[in-house]
Order: structure tokens, then C-alpha cells, then sequence
């Protein structure tokens, strides 16, 4: 009898552990994400549609929504592209991926990715255009971001397209302070040398950034792109500098105004005597391929050390210097300029302006203000 009992509450051990089991995998909710990861097109040549091999696949970013491939002019046969897409676990896009379009001029097209759950779905627009550049930012056109937190910034194009060139870390800040107000994060709309321009200011990040050890945010702004997915975990590398350019920059002009905060600190809150902050403006063009062709783009860590840097044109403020004022700096070329490079769109620039000089790294003084407006990057004219 005692044998049979032991036997009893083994089996119904083994029963209710495979129950509990089989309801972990029940009961896991299904994933509510509904985002494009990657997305490619194939060609059967890649030169008569494309500069670089490259140009065919795109890693999105969280915060993009606007999907634009670069081809060489806007000439190229585009009316049978097939995109291809990675997308969130589980997710599912319309049209599908890999469904032939015509993207033959202009034509914009719009993807829906729903996600596994069914509660959540994003659009994408997709379109294929030569690329338009533009070498002066006055910052006249900013909006709200989608949701209604936050400013993001556009250029407009000789033929009046608008170009998100520009990114920077609002999203990030919006992670750590979900209850500010949009005129109360490090990057927004001021009254500008000319009409508008940024105002860039050091904000404390609160209880949430200083328990993860990023107790402030630098307001920065910049070309290229910023990744909210990455901002908690790799923040240097959120930061992602860049676009092709066409031209040779000889000059880097523009106003500012700097007010520096009364305290600078570290990364643990200690206190720095007699240090002043800084602010900063740059610009730097580098190679965006490597040797064998792969594509490459600079981050927090590299944007001004990193090997591939071609030239650069850095402002440091010093002080308080609370009247609008003009800078030029000449680019300083560390490489050889290849024309070449530049006609295949095998350089990229970005221009960076940041409230605290060492704000990647967590250092700096709450309530740093750096103003900016009227860049220019000056240019020699293309023969």
C-alpha cells in the first residue's frame, strides 16, 4: 500500500509539473511589437540603379518611418522593385514582403506592420529618389513628433521636399522623463540670429536616469540618425552620425550663444571645482566604406577619433557668451580627398552641436544652454 501512495504522488507530481509546463507556453502573451528591422531590394546590376552595393539594404532605426533608397538619378528604371523586409518577431506587413511595386517617378508606397498581437501596427512610406543635399541649416521647420512629446527638425530642399536630415536624443529623454512637456526637453525651437533656431540645454535626466547611471542628458542635435531601442543599454551607440554628401567643405560658419550651468558634475554626481562647462559645434566628413565595401557610419564613441574621419571643423565655447555670435572655422583635412570617393557618394557629413562638451559620458552642469542657428557648411563648387 505504501509503495502504491509513493507511486500516486509521483505521478500526480510529474502531472501537475508538465501542466504547469504546457501553461508557461500558454499563457506567454504574444509579441506587441510592429516595427521594420532591415529592409533590401535586389537588382540584377547594382551599379545602373545604385552608388554602392550598399545602398541596397537598410537598417531602420525605431524612430524612421520614411523609407528612402538613394539611386544615382532619378532616370534609373524603378517601376519593378521588389522590397524585402525583416520585421519584429511575429509581425506581419502589408503589402507583403517582396510584392513588385512601381516606384517610378516619385511614387511613394506605403507599408502597415501589424504585430503578432493584433493590438499594434506602424505605416511606412517606402520611395526610391536620388538624393537631394543641402549645405545651409537655419532651422525653420520643426514639428512634434508623432505621439506629441517632443520637437524633431527638417530641411527643405531646393525643390521644396522635406528631408529628415536631422535626429537627436528627444526620444532617449522621453524614456527616462515620460511626463515632461515638449518645451521642457534638452533640444527645442528658440528665437533664432535669423527667425527660429535650437536651443540645446543640459536637463537632469531624474530619479529614473541617475538609478541607471545617466543622471543627465546633453540637449544635442545633429545629422544622422538616433535608435531609442539602443539609448539605456549602449547609448554611444544610439548616436548614429551622418549622411552622403556631395561637395568638398572648405569652411564651417554659423552664430551660437553659450550660458553654462553653475555646477559641473560626473557621472556619480560629484561636484568639479573650478571646471566651467563647455559646448560644442562640429562638423566632420569621413569615408562611409570601408576597403572591401562595406558600409559605415560613426557613433558616440568615434565620431571625431574614429580612423575614417576625413576632415573636421570643431568649435569649443569658452565662457559665457550671451550675445549671438559668429564663428568660421576651416575644415582640417587629416586624409587625402578623393574626387573619385565624393562622385560615388562615398563620403558622409554631419554636424553636431551639443550643450555639454562632455555630456557623453555623463558630465556636465544642469541647466547648460547652448544656442545655435544659421549653419553652413561651405563648400568647394563640384567642376
Amino acid at each position: 500500500m505504501k509503495n502504491m501512495l509513493m507511486k500516486k504522488i509521483l505521478f500526480f507530481t510529474i502531472l501537475l509539473g508538465c501542466l504547469t509546463f504546457i501553461s508557461c507556453f500558454k499563457d506567454e502573451p504574444l509579441n506587441a511589437e510592429c516595427d521594420v528591422e532591415t529592409v533590401w531590394v535586389h537588382v540584377s546590376k547594382v551599379t545602373d540603379v545604385f552608388f554602392q552595393a550598399s545602398d541596397t539594404l537598410q537598417t531602420v532605426s525605431s524612430d524612421v518611418t520614411s523609407i528612402i533608397f538613394d539611386v544615382k538619378d532619378n532616370s534609373v528604371d524603378l517601376t519593378s522593385m521588389a522590397p524585402q523586409f525583416k520585421l519584429t518577431a511575429g509581425a506581419t506587413i502589408t503589402p507583403a514582403s517582396g510584392t513588385v511595386m512601381d516606384f517610378s517617378n516619385g511614387k511613394v508606397h506605403t507599408y502597415v506592420v501589424k504585430s503578432q498581437d493584433g493590438n499594434w501596427q506602424r505605416t511606412y512610406k517606402v520611395s526610391f529618389r536620388a538624393r537631394a543635399f543641402v549645405d545651409t541649416y537655419s532651422f525653420e521647420h520643426f514639428t512634434l513628433d508623432a505621439k506629441g512629446k517632443y520637437y524633431e527638425w527638417t530641411d527643405i530642399d531646393a525643390q521644396g521636399d522635406s528631408l529628415k536630415n536631422w535626429a537627436t536624443a528627444n526620444a532617449g529623454f522621453s524614456i527616462a522623463r515620460s511626463t515632461a512637456k515638449p518645451e521642457e526637453y534638452p533640444t527645442v525651437p528658440c528665437e533664432g540670429k535669423v527667425g527660429n533656431g535650437v536651443k540645446l540645454e543640459t536637463c537632469s535626466t531624474g530619479p529614473f536616469g541617475s538609478m541607471t547611471g545617466k543622471p543627465l542628458a546633453a540637449g544635442n542635435i545633429f545629422i544622422g540618425r538616433f535608435d531609442s531601442k539602443d539609448a539605456m543599454k549602449d547609448h554611444l551607440h544610439s548616436t548614429r552620425f551622418g549622411l552622403p554628401f556631395n561637395q568638398k567643405p572648405l569652411e564651417f560658419t554659423g552664430w551660437y550663444k553659450y550660458l553654462p550651468g553653475a555646477e559641473v558634475k560626473d557621472v556619480k554626481g560629484n561636484v568639479l571645482p573650478g571646471v566651467v562647462d563647455q559646448g560644442t559645434v562640429y562638423a566632420v566628413l569621413y569615408d562611409n566604406h570601408d576597403k572591401d565595401g562595406n558600409a559605415i557610419v560613426l557613433y558616440g564613441d568615434d565620431v571625431q577619433t574614429s580612423e575614417n574621419v576625413v576632415a573636421k571643423a570643431v568649435l569649443q565655447t569658452q565662457g559665457t557668451v550671451s550675445e549671438w555670435t559668429n564663428f568660421t572655422i576651416k575644415f582640417e583635412y587629416v586624409k587625402e580627398f578623393d574626387p573619385d570617393k565624393l562622385k560615388a557618394q562615398g563620403y558622409s557629413l554631419t554636424v553636431v552641436g551639443s550643450s555639454s562638451l562632455k555630456g557623453d559620458i555623463f558630465q556636465g552642469a544642469i541647466g547648460s544652454q547652448l544656442f545655435v542657428d544659421e549653419l553652413r557648411v561651405v563648400c568647394e563648387p563640384n567642376p
